[in-house]
């Protein structure tokens, strides 16, 4: 065969090659799908430590709009009041979905706080809780609501990783697709009322210490990753 000839098939051949190993590489496996069930109404105790539900707190509803999108992206959605004995007051709000991608993006506190009307007033910045088990990576930010300043603490968990929004998320996820597998996603956000925006995220701080070592170490493991091992 002549050069002329054989170049065309050559480039006809790396195509259909790079197609084949496109659609081997394709995640077709849920990771969810494979592992223990997910429940967050029982993940996470109703009291724990200094802290109990306080049910006569109703969280913050999203617009109908939000909510479909919120419906739509997650399997399920957790959000309760916990309060102490000093009458302090914390929010908790936890979104899992069974397929991580790009559209937990809808959940982040930067996109769906100024949907509901809260401008953010603080950038977002990153941070880290001290625990026993480790430092772990969080964002914290500040949204306000004309008198209403809410504190806001959040991490993102993407299959058994801990990962900021962005390239991190896109990496993780990436890493799992090249092993043929879909990873879920776990957003965990924390906030409070408080004008006093650093007393505000040190009583977070300590929240998130309770609650995590109250925890089994199946439920610890949701929440934190590989950082719980």
């Amino acid at each position: 065969m002549s050069s002329l000839l054989w170049r065309p098939v050559a480039v006809l051949v790396l195509m259909v090659g790079a197609a084949i190993a496109a659609v081997a590489a394709r995640p077709t496996v849920r990771v969810a799908d494979v592992g223990p069930k997910v429940d967050l109404e029982t993940l996470v105790p109703r009291q724990f430590g200094r802290w109990e539900e306080d049910r006569s707190i109703v969280p913050l509803q999203a617009s109908p709009d939000v909510q479909r999108v919120i419906e739509q992206t997650y399997a399920q959605v957790l959000s309760r009041t916990y309060r102490n004995a000093e009458g302090q007051r914390v929010m908790l709000s936890i979104a899992y979905g069974a397929a991580q991608d790009d559209s937990m993006n809808y959940h982040r506190p930067e996109t769906c706080y100024p949907a509901q009307g809260f401008p953010i007033v603080q950038a977002p910045r990153r941070g880290a809780v001290s625990l026993t088990h480790g430092e772990l990576p969080v964002t914290r930010l500040v949204a306000r609501q004309g008198r209403r300043n809410e504190p806001i603490t959040y991490w993102l968990v993407v299959g058994d990783e801990i990962a900021h929004f962005g390239l991190e998320q896109r990496w993780t996820t990436l890493k799992y697709g090249l092993t043929g597998r879909i990873p879920d996603g776990m957003l965990v956000r924390v906030s409070s009322i408080d004008h006093d925006n650093q007393a505000a995220f040190k009583m977070q701080d300590a929240f998130i210490a309770d609650m995590l070592d109250a925890l089994s170490p199946e439920a610890r493991g949701r929440l934190l990753g590989s950082l719980a091992h």
